[in-house]
């Protein structure tokens, strides 16, 4: 039987996204084995990081200073902003490396069964933002699942004004997979985000 400290630190660890009960319980044995001092760095580095990581005023994004690198970034194309559920978001689309223009994160998707209604998201922060930024381009960034598919067309349909095209990335198949590895609505979403090839 493991002490009790050991069990409630394997409790917190299991709490953190991607971490599950047999992965907590081996790094909360590493960590009470380890030297104080570097218990303690990690320690202080977690609380630093909590302290000083905020969100962007602009568009929401992790930062230490607001607005972030991006919105203060003169070279990215300020007429084109991509709209993601969270922060994290951004993440995935900067590592691509195709995306140059600006973003705006919504804290979340539209959830009735949750009690997440269009308020509780920066839908009017983007709105703000449409009214002060030159933006003729959104690109809808949002999961295929049902709240992100309501969420998107929630958007679109009260995001629309004249000179402002609202688009959504396209979805399809994993590279390096055959067709046979894939899902219907996977199929139908690579069959219905085709491009002209030229």
């Amino acid at each position: 039987m493991l002490p009790s400290p050991i069990i409630a630190l394997t409790a917190a660890l299991a709490k953190l996204p991607g971490i599950g009960p047999r992965s907590a319980e081996r790094i909360a044995l590493h960590l009470v084995q380890a030297e104080a001092a570097a218990v303690k760095q990690l320690a202080d580095t977690m609380l630093t990081a909590r302290e000083r990581i905020r969100f962007c005023e602009t568009c929401g994004a992790l930062t230490e200073t607001s607005p972030c690198p991006t919105c203060a970034d003169s070279r990215r194309d300020a007429t084109l902003v991509c709209v993601v559920e969270r922060a994290v978001d951004i993440l995935s689309i900067e590592r691509s490396g195709t995306y140059r223009g600006k973003f705006h994160v919504l804290g979340g998707k539209i959830s009735p069964l949750d009690g997440v209604e269009p308020d509780d998201l920066r839908i009017g922060d983007l709105e703000k933002r449409l009214t002060l930024e030159p933006v003729r381009e959104l690109i809808i960034a949002l999961g295929t699942d049902v709240e992100g598919d309501a969420t998107s067309n929630y958007l679109a349909k009260r995001l629309a004004r004249p000179g402002l095209k609202i688009s959504r990335i396209g979805f399809g198949l994993p590279a390096g997979s055959g067709l046979e590895f894939a899902d219907d609505l996977t199929l139908n979403r690579a069959l219905e985000g085709r491009r002209e090839m030229h």
